[in-house]
């Protein structure tokens, strides 16, 4: 595992339509990889949302997929973290870029995962299954979020342990963040779990909601449509199973323009890209 270095000297001259330059990319495992890339000084973006990314196609035409922002809206880069692919149209070419390469992005962010889109509560979840961290990596590092919230829950699920190592990092070192470590402390509830090799926790998001075995963990009350929000970023198999069990618990989906109790992500890169 090997992580390369930032790029430090004169920003590279671009070729590629709505080009940015690589700054850094770690593979996490064989199967997981995260990488920077320059910011354009216009972008502008609410923490949560995605943006079109992509390279040029073996046919010459941009091959393009939305991709959470996992950076926070005020990084003056812009990181995302992806699946590996062997066969995928992108992924398969796109998790082997180096510091200093290109990448198209198109500068026009999106999404549901953002706190317009919830009303007013005490606590957020945040739920999760393999890269669809990446929009709460940038929610987690948003001081809105601590001042928002009284509790911030973010429950990622992954086959291994070493797939939930991105995430783990992530929140450990928030506590020392000179930004928002005061904000952090004692608000943020990490709570990770696998499916396949043993953890110290186990089991998929909705079993240990449905159990309540998260709240007893936590020492949570049972969620409640008066005071839990919650949003949710993983496959479409996942959102479906989550949604019905925020719906067992009173929650309603909202939007950007009907704000309610959870928000889902429908632009979620999954398997295949």
């Amino acid at each position: 595992m090997t992580e390369s270095l930032t790029v430090t000297d004169t920003k590279p001259k671009a070729h590629l339509p709505d080009a940015q330059i690589v700054t850094a990319v770690k593979h996490w495992t064989d199967r997981l990889f995260s990488f920077r890339v320059t910011r354009p000084q216009s972008l502008r973006f609410r923490s949560g949302e995605f943006v079109m990314i992509g390279l040029m196609g073996d046919t010459g035409k941009p091959l393009l997929r939305a991709y959470s922002i996992a950076s926070p809206n005020w990084d003056e880069g812009l990181e995302f973290y992806s699946i590996k692919v062997p066969d995928g149209p992108l992924t398969s070419k796109l998790q082997h870029i180096k510091v200093g390469d290109e990448i198209i992005l198109r500068p026009k962010p999106v999404g549901t995962l953002v706190h317009d889109a919830l009303l007013p509560g005490k606590r957020i979840w945040f739920l999760a299954t393999g890269t669809g961290l990446a929009p709460f990596a940038s929610l987690m590092r948003d001081p809105e979020t601590y001042e928002k919230y009284d509790q911030v829950i973010m429950m990622h699920t992954c086959r291994e342990a070493a797939e939930l190592e991105y995430g783990r990092q992530l929140v450990a070192d928030l506590q020392n963040d000179e930004l928002i470590g005061d904000m952090v402390a004692g608000k943020l509830r990490y709570y990770p779990t696998t499916t396949r090799k043993e953890t110290a926790h186990m089991g998929r998001i909705t079993d240990n909601l449905t159990s309540g075995k998260v709240f007893a963990d936590l020492d949570l009350p049972q969620m409640n449509a008066a005071e839990d929000r919650a949003m949710v970023c993983g496959s479409l198999a996942f959102n479906v199973d989550v949604k019905a069990v925020l719906e067992g618990f009173g929650l309603r989906e909202g939007a950007n323009s009907d704000p309610q109790e959870y928000v889902v992500e429908k632009a979620f890169v999954g398997d295949g890209i």
